[in-house]
């Protein structure tokens, strides 16, 4: 972590122009060029940190590179650098920092991630994800989150999202901009945007052929490769996951493809091309009460069982972006995408249902000054639809198709417009102004009307967000930050519903204030955040009928905490470790009902860390915690989840060039715990099974092989 260095940052956007990838389809070019742009012009950061110069004729080839970006895919420097010039909390997730274990949940690949809380269900790759209370009390379908691979997003119109459309295991690097910090992405909600970036030719290895094995029927599989061919480069990765589960019936099977192709028309213009399919079955276990998780945590729901609940998505995604380089100092960049997904979900209730989602979306980049001063200017305007079909049908045992009960087809539209200006008011303070306007519709055609009326519904939503924030560097490698931002989140179709009943919601806004700091002195780097939101008309589940989960709007709420990640710089020395650590104050904000009352859901206190010893050989010997306090479950504040500590060990290193492995137990000490929990208005004798079972003690161990 250090601070913006202009000369550097101006080098990256001049070295996306001329990088060993914008050849000639010859596969080679002069680098004449670069002296070209720099008499031209150049950026201004390169303006001000050297002089221009004409450089000898040279020829490069195109060749791999373990740092090379492209004008459609940044690799990590460069996506250190646009994080370094946030005024705000993100962060670089890079894959080898995670590969080095077990990747089979989101938990797995962003546990250490700052800000971020992530918890399997049982084990899963459905999980519960949220950052700065986004989504707080959604276990499943995930919302209050932009998720995207490679810029475009995973996220259906309608803002919700399928955790299992991520493979960790094929992203370069992941990228966390926490709240109002991804409005250069459009993020219209709380907790802002996760990126995961796929490699590609250049950087790809040759081939990889990754394995892994465990405890209860766990096996994963994966095999990629990636390679530059004149303009053209390519990697593509397919995997295969199964595992029998901790608990009974929690059987899952998932598959997975991914490809991109890079097209380099010319030095200044490339196209990629992302295709993916994801092919997930699983089975539900279900809840259970806090006495049937003390007493057996790997039991079923028996319902679960009785009903075979399952949870199977088939989804199939293409899209493009396009890059066309302007000059030295202008970028255009265009999406576009297409998804298709089928969703059969036997639960208390059959649902059936066909998304067909799309969208576009352009964005403008200016690296230059004015007045004399560094600026950067981004803008962005994007437009999606989806459009679900679904049908409902009664269940009886074994999840057999029973009387259909709903019928319905749902459409969702967003447009989104931003600009954000970053200004250097003098060489060590910059000054971030940005704005963002959102439009949303939620329709809902009911296509089975019964005796108990019409369900259909349109909606309209739309706001204005701004945002003003400052960048001081300290220090050189000290930074210090500052914003205030609005935000603004529609609800989702799932929001809109439960039961066979719309309930009409308003979206829900906040007010952000963020103080922060990340840097790096001496042996200990960091990344450190307290914010404070004030929310309106907040999405909980606060629906008056316990047997039927419904969100209904809070009146005012109350999200405030301390994201704080901390360890030592790679390659530092033998002494590895990680800590990620989260305080959370999430509340009602002189509510009629529950006065300043704390929210259910969360733990105030969550953190995990490792902690580590590099051999002279190179192997790593660590030691994994994880950590959390106890919370309520309802808004009662009358039942609640124990906090917990679990333990575990690790060991991994390279065997030979491009093999290496690893070995793994956790939760060694066996501790019964809940994972994470469902939340309700009050617990009742019907609604008390609201636990979900963490895993008991299991041992992994994989094998990576890398060739280049």
């Amino acid at each position: 972590m250090s601070h913006i260095n202009r000369s550097t940052e101006a080098g990256a956007f001049l070295r996306a122009a001329i990088r060993p990838s914008a050849v000639a389809r010859d596969a080679r070019f002069r680098l004449t060029c670069l002296g070209a742009l720099l008499c031209a012009g150049g950026p201004a950061w390169a303006q001000q940190a050297e002089p221009s110069v004409n450089l000898p004729p040279a020829l490069v080839r195109a060749q791999k590179n373990a740092d090379q970006s492209t004008l459609t895919q940044a690799d990590l420097p460069d996506a250190r650098q646009r994080i370094e010039r946030t005024p705000g909390g993100a962060a670089v997730v890079d894959a080898a920092g995670y590969s080095g274990g077990r990747v089979a949940t989101l938990a797995d690949a962003l546990g250490l991630a700052t800000g971020v809380f992530v918890q399997p269900r049982f084990g899963a790759e459905e999980s519960r994800l949220a950052v700065r209370g986004s989504g707080l009390q959604r276990t499943f379908h995930g919302r209050g989150l932009k998720l995207m691979q490679d810029g475009v997003p995973l996220n259906l119109a309608d803002g919700s999202f399928d955790f299992q459309a991520v493979e960790a295991l094929s992203a370069r690097y992941v990228e966390v901009w926490r709240g109002a910090n991804a409005l250069q992405y459009g993020a219209a909600n709380l907790g802002g945007a996760i990126n995961f970036v796929s490699p590609n030719g250049y950087n790809s290895d040759l081939a990889r052929v990754r394995v892994e094995a465990g405890s209860r029927g766990y096996a994963r599989a994966q095999v990629s490769a990636g390679n530059v061919a004149g303009p053209f480069d390519f990697y593509v990765s397919t995997s295969a996951f199964a595992q029998d589960g901790f608990r009974r019936h929690a059987q899952q099977d998932t598959r997975r493809n991914f490809a991109n192709l890079g097209w380099q028309l010319t030095p200044q213009l490339e196209t990629r091309l992302y295709v993916g399919n994801v092919n997930s079955n699983s089975e539900l276990p279900g809840s259970l009460t806090l006495a049937q998780l003390r007493a057996d945590p790997r039991q079923a729901n028996a319902a679960n069982e009785l009903k075979d609940q399952h949870r199977d998505i088939d989804w199939t995604r293409v899209s493009s972006k396009t890059v066309w380089r302007a000059d030295a100092q202008q970028q255009w960049e265009l999406f576009l995408y297409a998804s298709d997904k089928k969703l059969h979900h036997p639960i208390s209730l059959i649902i059936d249902q066909r998304n067909h989602d799309r969208g576009a979306e352009l964005r403008y980049v200016r690296a230059g000054t004015l007045d004399g001063r560094l600026n950067r200017f981004t803008f962005g305007v994007a437009s999606s639809e989806g459009r679900t079909w679904e049908d409902d049908y009664a269940t009886a045992s074994g999840g057999i198709y029973g009387a259909r009960t709903n019928k319905s087809r749902q459409t969702a539209r967003n447009l989104e417009v931003h600009a954000e200006n970053q200004h250097a008011i003098r060489e060590d303070l910059d000054l971030v102004v940005g704005l963002q306007a959102v439009r949303a519709q939620r329709n809902l055609e009911d296509l089975l009307v019964t005796s108990s009326g019409n369900e259909s519904y349109a909606l309209n939503y739309s706001h204005t967000n701004p945002k003003l924030g400052l960048l001081y560097a300290w220090q050189p490698q000290v930074q210090l930050f500052a914003n205030v931002s609005g935000s603004y989140e529609p609800p989702t179709f799932s929001e809109l519903g439960g039961g066979n009943a719309p309930v009409i919601n308003r979206a829900q806004r906040a007010t952000t204030l963020e103080l922060g700091s990340r840097g790096r002195h001496g042996w200990i780097e960091w990344d450190a955040s307290f914010y404070r939101s004030l929310l309106r008309d907040e999405l909980l589940l606060l629906s008056p009928d316990p047997a039927i989960t419904k969100a209904v709007n809070a009146d005012r709420t109350l999200h405030q905490g301390l994201e704080l990640g901390l360890g030592n710089p790679v390659g530092s020395g033998p002494l590895e470790w990680r800590l990620s650590a989260l305080w959370n104050d999430f509340r009602f904000r002189d509510d009629a009902s529950y006065g300043n009352r704390r929210l259910p859901g969360v733990p105030r206190v969550f953190a995990r860390g490792q902690l580590g010893w590099r051999l002279a050989g190179g192997t790593l010997l660590s030691l994994q915690v994880e950590s959390a306090s106890g919370y309520a479950i309802d808004f009662a504040q009358t039942v609640r989840a124990p906090g917990y500590a679990t333990w575990g060990l690790k060991a991994g290193g390279e065997l030979t060039k491009g093999l290496s492995w690893f070995a793994e137990g956790r939760n060694l000490s066996d501790r019964r715990h809940a994972a994470a929990t469902g939340v309700v208005r009050v617990v009742t004798p019907s609604t008390a099974a609201q636990f979900l079972p963490g895993d008991g003690r299991a041992f992994y161990a994989g094998i990576d092989w890398r060739f280049n």
